[in-house]
């Protein structure tokens, strides 16, 4: 578990909740009060690449939320969370391929549910709390993703949002560290 959750950590770079779930390019372009077409060929590039990481995070956080909830190890309470959060990352996803094709990048494919589930090594999920170990784990991955990506952004504006999205990424985190009993963590715990 250990390589999938580096893997995690690694890859889990950019977008995630907030407002974005309606928010083309151009929109969080104009957030700033620039056109969309401002931005430089190759910076719309670099960008896109780092998008494209972000959407396959996505894709594995939902499926990653499908697993838990298809497992039978949740409470109905904690299952109602995970949904919740399955669909943050839907909105997630969605503004991704949105904000990658207006900006004339090609969207990264999801794999498929058993890929993921081998990936993640869900036959080692036998409780409730293997379940919220693992989502923590990834929601934590992606907050430190989303921060340490922010200053490769060529725009500005899609730095901006990295940091809201890592916000939401801490704000799942606390939830399923809270639901785990687990301690608060120590100042300057995230972006590490």
């Amino acid at each position: 578990m250990t390589n999938a959750m580096n893997e995690i950590s690694t890859r889990r770079l950019f977008m995630r909740n907030t407002g974005m779930a309606a928010l083309s390019a151009g929109g969080i372009l104009m957030l700033a009060g620039k056109d969309a077409s401002a931005a430089s060929q190759g910076d719309m590039a670099s960008d896109v690449g780092i998008l494209n990481v972000a959407l396959g995070l996505e894709h594995e956080g939902i499926n990653a939320y499908t697993l838990g909830a298809k497992s039978g190890l949740l409470q109905p309470a904690v299952l109602d969370i995970a949904v919740k959060f399955q669909s943050d990352h839907k909105v997630h996803r969605d503004a991704l391929i949105n904000t990658i094709r207006s900006l004339g990048g090609a969207p990264v494919e999801e794999k498929t549910l058993d890929e993921y589930a081998k990936s993640l090594n869900a036959s080692t999920l036998k409780t409730q709390a293997d379940v919220l170990k693992l989502a923590l784990q990834l929601e934590l991955g992606a907050a430190n993703a989303y921060l340490g990506v922010i200053p490769s952004f060529k725009d500005i504006n899609l730095s901006k949002i990295s940091a809201r999205l890592a916000a939401d990424e801490v704000s799942h985190w606390t939830i399923l560290n809270n639901a785990l009993g687990m301690a608060l963590p120590k100042p300057l715990n995230f972006g590490a």
